[in-house]
């Protein structure tokens, strides 16, 4: 089921919405406004293809109680 993001052309609300058929498409309104005119958006997301690890990245945990450096929400 993909996800897909739309852009409203009455009032410029951009949003996602999971797709469950291809059918189910003309049905999807703007949750703003409730209009039908919309526009589908390319999606865009993020990839780390160098190889390096993640955790050489994160600043390590100002606690030091983390295993996972980064993924705590202190630092």
């Amino acid at each position: 089921m993909p996800i897909y993001e739309y852009c409203c052309d009455d009032c410029g609300t951009k949003f996602e919405k999971l797709v469950r058929r291809a059918a189910d498409v003309p049905e999807i309104e703007c949750p703003s406004c409730g209009q039908k005119h919309l526009k589908q958006e390319i999606s865009t997301f993020a990839a780390h293809a160098n190889g390096s690890s993640k955790s050489a990245e994160m600043p390590m945990c100002p606690g030091g109680r983390c295993s996972n450096p980064g993924m705590c929400g202190m630092n």
